[in-house]
């Protein structure tokens, strides 16, 4: 097949799509989630995984090549494995992978390098059990571990690590975490802490910059930067010869919406361009119209979000991000994390 290119008018590439399975999640995360929880898409109104294999076969035709299965929790969701099974068999998508919070992975980790699979990120912002608890309001660390074992032993690599440093919280284990790549050929990246969900889950103060984090880990050792082959949000860098490599994020400070390629799919089939902003196309009627639906229109929508896919987010205001404290920098009244996908 000819190789077909999908560019916005920013003239970026789009070729990732990030689908998000399910809103629910084992584990309540205080950045992510409120105390009381959210309320949950009804069940009728999330897409069935023929509707998003559907979309994943449409979007391969515009040039979409990469695709990363998100939640919520998704492998709380039932029957997980065969998703991806049956994006695998989509032609020219070459890059399929599953962000998780570790919890079920030693169960899953085998089943879904069967199916397909060809690597996971795992959401950790602690080792110590009892803050991993306080932070996740009652997770396990020690499953989590044996998950990633069992990812590794699956073949489901490189295995990215993503740690939300938050100042007062765990900001003082960004060296510990920073060391696991001298033993593993893990990637750690550290990803800046994000105002979204509103004041109850973000304020300024728990916010540590890039060049912060970066600081820390260069406190245990020197850091060389490292070419990797495919293009993303995270720079990155790695100890002498450690096997594992680090990774910066910086949605904030040095936000890399420059070479965002990139559209999100919630779990109830709203295609949003941006993940900071709130403009959705919804694909349900598309997908489920009483007449016979036509692949066309999906194709239409897909074309629409790129179309209007903005230059870049307006979180800071402005070009100069506010200092942390600064009473200009409000949290973002976006929806949580948990409902958007991660």
């Amino acid at each position: 097949m000819k190789d077909i290119k999908l560019t916005d008018k920013f003239h970026r590439t789009v070729d990732y799509l990030r689908i998000s399975v399910t809103d629910r999640c084992n584990l309540r995360c205080i950045y992510c989630m409120p105390s009381e929880g959210v309320r949950h898409v009804e069940h009728r109104d999330i897409l069935s995984y023929e509707e998003i294999t559907r979309i994943v076969r449409v979007a391969s035709g515009l040039g979409v090549r990469k695709v990363r299965i998100t939640g919520g929790e998704p492998l709380a969701r039932k029957h997980i494995s065969r998703l991806i099974a049956s994006i695998r068999e989509v032609p020219w998508i070459d890059d399929l992978s599953l962000t998780t919070n570790g919890v079920l992975l030693e169960h899953y980790a085998s089943e879904l390098a069967g199916a397909g699979l060809h690597r996971i990120n795992v959401s950790l912002d602690s080792l110590k059990p009892e803050r991993y608890r306080e932070i996740t309001r009652g997770g396990d660390i020690y499953r989590v571990i044996k998950g990633i074992e069992a990812a590794e032993k699956a073949g489901l690599m490189p295995i990215k690590i993503n740690m939300v440093p938050i100042r007062g919280f765990n900001g003082d284990e960004i060296g510990e975490f920073a060391g696991i790549t001298r033993d593993t050929p893990y990637h750690v990246r550290f990803i800046e802490f994000m105002p979204i969900g509103g004041r109850e889950l973000w304020s300024p103060e728990k916010y540590i910059a890039t060049d912060e984090i970066k600081a820390s880990v260069e406190r245990i050792g020197s850091l060389y930067p490292v070419r990797m082959r495919k293009i993303g949000p995270a720079r990155y860098f790695r100890f002498g010869d450690a096997p594992g490599v680090i990774g910066f994020i910086s949605a904030l400070t040095h936000h890399f919406c420059g070479d965002c390629n990139r559209l999100r799919i919630t779990s109830d089939g709203k295609l949003r361009p941006c993940l900071f902003s709130e403009t959705e196309i919804d694909l349900k009627p598309a997908l489920r119209s009483s007449s016979t639906p036509s692949d066309k229109e999906i194709e239409r929508l897909l074309k629409l979000a790129i179309e209007i896919k903005p230059e870049r987010h307006m979180l800071d205001k402005s070009r100069e991000l506010p200092p942390p404290g600064s009473p200009s920098y409000l949290a973002s009244p976006l929806k949580p994390m948990s409902r958007i996908g991660g």
